[in-house]
């Protein structure tokens, strides 16, 4: 029996994360599940996304991991299954699933079987009953194939890329996260001999290697366990003290 993962904007208050894992439990008992998060902000597909991108790939082959951030349900946006680097994925087609769609050997199905779904379907919780049905019977081993025909135009979040020029490198923010954290989308290794840097034309000063290299209150920039230039405030939020969210200008020269 596999694993579950669940990452929705649910919060916990309200019984919709439970009604999932009756769902997934009374057609997978067998079937470990991990909560993820389920306090992304509503209907904010772009950090939903962010935050998959954090750990799908770190749980085992046969993992079903399913994500739920749909300000879209019961649209005629599509329900949808994936498959990449043997992890297996379901979720409203709105770009949350942007992430594996260029792994290797990804394959993608829509989610159009009834006998995979529970014989009522609500207009507003497809959660409980499109999403929570198919992963479970995904984790009881059901071949993706028979979910559905196979689709090859999935919705993708837009995705910019840093440039890096004479004058240095040129990005942008695309993430805060929880601690006020300005994640960018400039790469580290592009910045081991960086000089400076400046968030909407504010400098933070050079990289740096660990939050303690500065006094608290302080801010800086640093090289994240993402692999990206991030900007924060030792023992305090960047976010607030800056004034900014994602797509701020960030440039490192």
């Amino acid at each position: 029996m596999r694993r579950i993962t669940l990452l929705t904007d649910f919060g916990t208050a309200d019984g919709y994360v439970a009604a999932m894992k009756g769902v997934i439990a009374s057609i997978a008992p067998e079937a470990i599940i991990d909560d993820a998060s389920h306090d992304i902000p509503p209907g904010d597909v772009v950090a939903a996304s962010h935050a998959l991108e954090r750990y799908w790939d770190l749980y085992p082959p046969g993992t079903v991991h399913v994500v739920v951030v749909d300000p879209g349900v019961g649209s005629a946006r599509r329900a949808i299954a994936a498959e990449a680097e043997g992890r297996y994925f379901v979720a409203p087609d709105n770009g949350v699933l942007s992430p594996v769609f260029d792994a290797a050997g990804t394959s993608i199905h829509a989610l159009e079987d009834a006998a995979f779904r529970r014989p009522e379907v609500s207009s507003t919780f497809h959660g409980r009953d499109v999403f929570a049905p198919a992963a479970a019977h995904l984790a009881r081993g059901a071949p993706i194939a028979r979910l559905g025909r196979p689709i090859g135009d999935p919705v993708r979040l837009e995705a910019p890329a840093a440039v890096r020029d004479e004058a240095g490198v040129h990005g942008r923010v695309v993430h805060v996260d929880r601690f006020g954290n300005l994640i960018t989308n400039i790469p580290g290794e592009w910045v081991e001999h960086a000089a400076e840097v400046l968030v909407a034309g504010r400098s933070v000063g050079p990289i740096r290697r660990i939050y303690a290299d500065v006094s608290p209150g302080e801010l800086l920039a640093l090289v994240g366990s993402a692999g990206v230039v991030e900007i924060a405030v030792r023992d305090g939020s960047a976010a607030e003290r800056l004034g900014v969210r994602r797509g701020t200008d960030v440039r490192v020269r």
